[in-house]
């Protein structure tokens, strides 16, 4: 009698990035809608299975955001997943016949309820190179693999859902910097604040603020404002790692949150970033302007109970740095 735990899982290489690139496009959760939905009854009448779903794999399950024939479940556990070994590959996987595989042949969905024979998924790929789940068709019968042609088309179906991902995805940036707006950096903050107290990991963030930003915008226009922001955002991208996430938080105020980063590196990072501010070009160039910010930082600390307090003694420490003549970073701990 074949066993009823099926075979575990590939975790992808790009685990904890895949994981955090699926956070910040905060799809886990959102309400479908057309756009979704017809891409989901194209794909089940181009390919003429009876299911068909948009699959995004998280650390323990698989959530879909549409789908077709499953009798209104929502989810799965990961382990139970096809989609959870789709994403660790490079392409569109097919399965002819789930009982003849022995990744499969004693899954519960097989052996079980619905009874899934023939599988096909193919990625949902990000900007950023990272599988976030797939689009996937389902039939309760074996059916001949996938044609070449077959597999191009579902593979172009998931890129449309993930366009879509990506849209959704922009109207929680900045449309001036690209860089998320504050409500989006506030939720990242704060699931990355848990991570760290649960992992046990240095958290560090810079709150930083353009000095005398106003003056760029009456001598030389808006126009020349939205560059030097546009300029400033691209700065530092160049600093942040993947895992890291900066945002605009205000009108010439910026967030960076540093992951798995010391004090020390973190203010290295900032005085860096600082440094290279005033060599940032633009019609102010050849004037008696030079652009310069300030910056607080701080870390995580054992008294802090959610990320609005790590936040707060940042922005305190950049109130601090105006304050002692601009133009540098200040430091706080919970201690001070």
């Amino acid at each position: 009698m074949a066993s009823a735990v099926p075979t575990p899982y590939p975790v992808p290489a790009d685990e904890p990035l895949r994981l955090r690139d699926l956070e910040r496009h905060a799809a886990i959760g959102l309400s479908s809608d057309p756009h979704f939905e017809r891409l989901v009854d194209l794909a089940a009448s181009l390919f003429g299975t009876p299911i068909v779903a948009i699959s995004l794999v998280e650390a323990e399950r698989q959530w879909f955001l549409a789908s077709r024939g499953l009798g209104g479940v929502c989810e799965t556990p990961r382990s139970s997943a096809f989609c959870a070994h789709a994403i660790a590959g490079d392409g569109v996987m097919v399965v002819p016949d789930a009982c003849l595989d022995e990744r499969f042949s004693a899954n519960p969905l097989v052996v079980g309820e619905p009874g899934i024979r023939f599988y096909a998924g193919a990625p949902l790929r990000s900007s950023n190179g990272h599988n976030l789940g797939t689009l996937c068709v389902i039939d309760l019968q074996p059916r001949p693999p996938l044609t070449a042609t077959q597999q191009q088309q579902l593979q172009w179906l998931a890129d449309l859902v993930m366009r879509e991902l990506e849209l959704r995805r922009l109207t929680l940036h900045c449309p001036i910097t690209g860089l998320p707006i504050r409500r989006a950096f506030l939720e990242i903050g704060e699931r990355e604040w848990l991570r760290a107290r649960s992992d046990h990991l240095p958290l560090a963030l810079l709150c930083f603020d353009f000095d005398d930003f106003r003056r760029i915008n009456q001598r030389w226009g808006h126009r020349a404002g939205d560059r030097v922001l546009m300029d400033f955002a691209d700065l530092v991208r160049g600093f942040k790692r993947e895992q890291d996430y900066a945002g605009r938080l205000g009108d010439g105020e910026f967030g960076l949150l540093l992951i798995n980063t010391s004090l020390d590196q973190a203010m290295a990072v900032a005085e860096a970033l600082r440094t290279a501010t005033a060599h940032l070009p633009g019609v102010h160039t050849h004037s008696d302007v030079t652009l310069h910010i300030s910056g607080g930082l701080s870390s995580l600390a054992p008294e802090d109970r959610s990320f609005d307090d790590l936040l707060q003694r940042a922005d305190r420490a950049l109130q601090l740095a105006k304050g002692n003549g601009r133009n540098q970073i200040a430091c706080l701990l919970e201690r001070d």
